[in-house]
């Protein structure tokens, strides 16, 4: 039996939750850094399952270990257990939409909402998302497209809002990227590194800048 497509609108909420749980210590805060490495999983097709079994295989190792100084505080910590599961997944699960958690007037104020966030200079990506929320009720059906419309016009907002970064701006938000990222990079390949480095830039490039998150994994 062909194993079942996981729901995209679960895999950041699944991992994150696992995490905790695997930690033990309640509730934690997942930094800019882990949001960043678990969509670089998304986007490169890592299945939600080997992702579970990578966590569960780094605490085991950090468990086992018999002097444990400090706590593991970052996702980023699993990286390369989570590699290993992926590699060891013979059919991984596609991550495909099987079933939106909301409906059409949640999609269309989602797509509204983000376009009145936008200024000057974002009109293109404006007019581009209130013609989406015009047609609110034709995406229910296709949502991956959707998804990647919003991913194209969030590219957009992101080489706008670079041409307007400071290169001291850029310089800060590198030195706290390599601050986070520094106790990681033996656990990491170098392309994947460079797909955290990049997420992990354009995202604080967005928040900076007070820009929305459209993808609809924000939605709510």
């Amino acid at each position: 039996m062909e194993p079942e497509p996981f729901n995209y609108f679960n895999y950041y909420t699944e991992i994150e939750e696992h995490f905790q749980a695997a930690r033990g210590t309640g509730l934690f805060l997942i930094s800019p850094l882990d949001w960043a490495l678990i969509e670089t999983w998304k986007d490169s097709g890592i299945p939600l399952e080997a992702v579970l079994r990578g966590i569960d295989k780094a605490f085991e190792k950090w468990h086992a270990k018999k002097s444990k100084t400090n706590q593991v505080n970052s996702i980023a910590y699993c990286s390369q257990a989570v590699m290993e599961e992926a590699k060891r997944i013979d059919s991984p699960r596609e991550s495909k939409v099987v079933e939106a958690p909301f409906d059409r007037s949640e999609l269309e104020r989602h797509l509204r909402e983000n376009a009145a966030k936008l200024s000057a200079g974002f009109e293109e990506v404006q007019s581009s998302l209130l013609a989406l929320a015009q047609e609110s009720n034709t995406w229910l059906d296709k949502l991956e497209e959707l998804e990647q419309r919003l991913s194209s016009l969030e590219d957009k907002m992101v080489a706008i809002a670079r041409s307007r970064q400071s290169e001291d701006q850029l310089l800060e938000v590198r030195r706290q990227l390599e601050g986070q990222l520094k106790p990681y990079r033996g656990k990491m390949s170098a392309a994947e590194l460079m797909m955290i480095e990049k997420k992990f830039l354009d995202q604080r490039l967005l928040e900076d800048s007070g820009l929305p998150r459209l993808s609809l994994f924000y939605l709510g």
